[in-house]
């Protein structure tokens, strides 16, 4: 299972990494939010998103004594660090999530459950920024007066001790700025800053960009930036981003932006849907990621049948693993713009049936034959040759490879120069079912190269109907089914 994912993530890092951020901000997602908490599949699924890196959690806490964490563990600690190299992404925080629910005044072991989590960060290649909800200490903390002196007293204890190690515990409060540098004086610990949550702001009704300039850049260590769930960030009319970036910019502060969550409803458990488009959106204001330069050919078309084609397109860029990076978002448009380019050449085709059948057919074939090498060659300009193989197996259900391993399992005999045959046909059958116009039309074009092939084996001895009978005999005997 280790060498599987650790396979996945080393073939994302062939891909084009211009979606990774390399200035002042990062663009990061929560991993227990991605439903990746302490997963090893954590990694791929934020490259896949297009994060630059993850605020990995120290596992669910409830009423266990200690975290939930396997990352305890030395060898289970290096294995995730170098599953995290190997896809490129960083661990730019540990979180304490546990307390969103559970109270800091509540702990005796707060101090241990703390040491464990800096602890882990030793041990997760040197992560210097942690995470710590108050959320569990209830909503009358700020008010009540015994009550907040605990509170800030551990929280100094817990700043000296992150202090002492180089490393800072970032704080999430309900209070607003004024309120949250009042705690820091109280706290009066280096080591505590305030991990700023725009949810927060927003809920309270707050202005967002206003609430920041207060706060000022030196106390805030990182940000989840992102609101409540409903709808994605870039649709999200109570933030106004591009006004968030600039006031960052001139307070001069720099550093991780987690999405945590922002969702849009409709689609709540679609990870990469939410989490991609949030995380694509931020890098295009934070990092000015370049709009993509293939443009979708949507005008004109039903607003639901481009969504249709827009998903189908995604399928290309979800399996090469480069969804909402610039390469993939001008990969799946041109993806899409070919879906709709067959629609016009199909539709026109059954038009000029109704007066001449013969000139239609020569028409649409004149039409798919100059087409089709510019859509390859759109593809070339973004993918390397190996990726624009995957995207011709997805548009044609992996038929290709599914066929020549059925073929190789059919008949274990065949030798070296009749399996390079057989892939010979299957790879024109593909070249010709990409350009079909419904997945029918597309299995046809693999059934009719499968009949030539068929025909060539029996001509090389194979009795194909003997061939069949005996493999499915050996998958029943191995409890499979054909």
């Amino acid at each position: 299972m280790r060498k599987f994912f650790l396979l996945v993530c080393l073939s994302l890092t062939l891909l084009p990494l211009e979606g990774m951020a390399v200035d002042r901000y990062r663009v990061g997602v929560c991993d227990w939010m991605i439903l990746k908490r302490q997963k090893m599949t954590a990694f791929a699924t934020a490259r896949k998103i297009g994060a630059d890196g993850i605020e990995l959690d120290m596992g669910g806490l409830g009423k266990r004594e200690m975290f939930d964490n396997q990352l305890r563990d030395d060898r289970q600690a290096a294995f995730f660090r170098h599953l995290a190299d190997s896809c490129g992404i960083v661990i730019g925080a540990m979180a304490m999530s546990g307390f969103y629910g559970q109270d800091l005044t509540a702990r005796d072991n707060y101090m241990a459950l703390v040491d464990d989590c800096l602890a882990t960060m030793d041990r997760m290649g040197g992560v210097s920024v942690a995470f710590l909800p108050l959320g569990g200490c209830g909503n009358d903390w700020p008010t009540d007066k015994a009550k907040r002196k605990e509170i800030v007293r551990r929280l100094h204890a817990i700043g000296e001790r992150a202090r002492a190690q180089g490393k800072t515990v970032g704080i999430d409060t309900p209070l607003d700025a004024k309120g949250n540098l009042r705690l820091l004086r109280e706290i009066g610990s280096d080591g505590i800053r305030i991990f700023y949550k725009w949810q927060t702001a927003v809920e309270n009704g707050r202005d967002l960009v206003e609430d920041l300039r207060r706060l000022g850049a030196k106390n805030i260590c990182a940000m989840h930036a992102s609101v409540s769930d409903g709808v994605t960030l870039r649709h999200d009319t109570r933030v106004d981003v591009p006004a968030v970036k600039a006031a960052l910019d001139k307070m001069g502060w720099s550093g991780w932006l987690f999405v945590e969550r922002s969702r849009d409803t409709t689609r709540v458990r679609q990870v990469t849907a939410n989490y991609g488009d949030n995380v694509n959106y931020l890098k295009s204001i934070f990092n000015q990621v370049p709009e993509a330069e293939v443009k979708l050919n949507s005008d004109g078309r039903d607003a639901a049948y481009v969504q249709t084609i827009s998903d189908r397109a995604r399928k290309v860029t979800d399996e090469l693993g480069i969804t909402y990076t610039p390469a993939g978002v001008n990969v799946q448009n041109i993806v899409a713009n070919r879906y709709f380019e067959l629609n016009d050449i199909y539709s026109e085709r059954d038009s000029l049936k109704k007066t001449d059948g013969k000139y239609a057919d020569a028409r649409k074939d004149a039409r798919l034959y100059r087409t089709h090498g510019d859509f390859v060659a759109r593809l070339e300009k973004y993918l390397p040759p190996q990726s624009v193989t995957t995207v011709k197996d997805v548009m044609t259900y992996h038929v290709y490879d599914v066929t020549l391993k059925a073929y190789q399992d059919m008949i274990p005999s065949l030798k070296p120069e009749e399996i390079g045959q057989i892939a010979i046909w299957l790879r024109e059958a593909r070249e010709y079912a990409i350009d079909e116009e419904s997945s029918n039309k597309k299995h046809a074009m693999f059934k009719k190269y499968k009949g030539r092939i068929n025909n060539y084996l029996t001509a090389r001895g194979y009795d194909i109907q003997k061939e069949r009978e005996a493999w499915e005999k050996r998958v029943k005997a191995a409890g499979g089914r054909l």
